[in-house]
């Protein structure tokens, strides 16, 4: 399963507008790094379209995970303000929504709801990729980890979200690729 799908499967509408109007839509090209492992951040990053690549210095930059379309890149330092375990890196020329961290922790800070559905999210996602990787561990050493979720056990409550965030993130997506159109309408879901 997609990454933003855990977290657009939980905020509601308010919250993607707020994310909309408070992120910048950019224009990724290949070779580009949005991560650097051990350097802060001051970024979360939804990839609307392309591949990144993800990579650590422990295993001399080996990549270890290809990320497509709905990742969301960052969202582990925004839990624990520790600098990120790994690099990301553009494989290909990539869209990106990306939400500056004083922006989203001044709104993380000032609105309880927002707060709560944000981390209930990401608190969801990483037991879930810690789930996949303790499988991963155990019997497909070698192979890339897989950032699709399509093997994972998820729980009826979050597979019952999905089509929902499948709608937000489409909606997303079509609003971000035509900027100039910004006054679309979030559909009745």
């Amino acid at each position: 399963m997609k990454k933003v799908f855990f977290l657009l499967g939980e905020l509601d509408d308010d919250d993607l507008d707020w994310m909309i109007a408070n992120g910048r839509r950019e224009e990724v090209t290949a070779g580009t790094v949005l991560i650097e492992e051990g350097r802060a951040i001051d970024t979360l990053h939804i990839l609307l379209e392309g591949t990144l690549a993800v990579s650590v210095s422990a295993l001399q930059g080996k990549t270890i995970a290809r990320l497509t379309s709905g990742a969301v890149v960052g969202e582990m330092s925004f839990a624990d303000a520790r600098p990120p375990s790994a690099t990301v890196e553009a494989v290909e020329d990539s869209l990106v929504l990306s939400i500056p961290r004083t922006q989203l922790m001044e709104k993380l800070q000032k609105d309880e709801g927002f707060a709560s559905r944000f981390y209930r999210a990401i608190a969801i996602f990483l037991s879930t990729r810690l789930r996949g990787t303790v499988r991963y561990l155990g019997y497909a050493k070698g192979d890339l980890l897989k950032d699709d979720g399509e093997s994972e056990e998820l729980s009826p409550e979050i597979i019952d979200s999905v089509p929902l965030a499948q709608a937000r993130f489409d909606w997303l997506l079509r609003r971000l690729r035509n900027k100039d159109k910004d006054h679309a309408v979030l559909p009745d879901l």
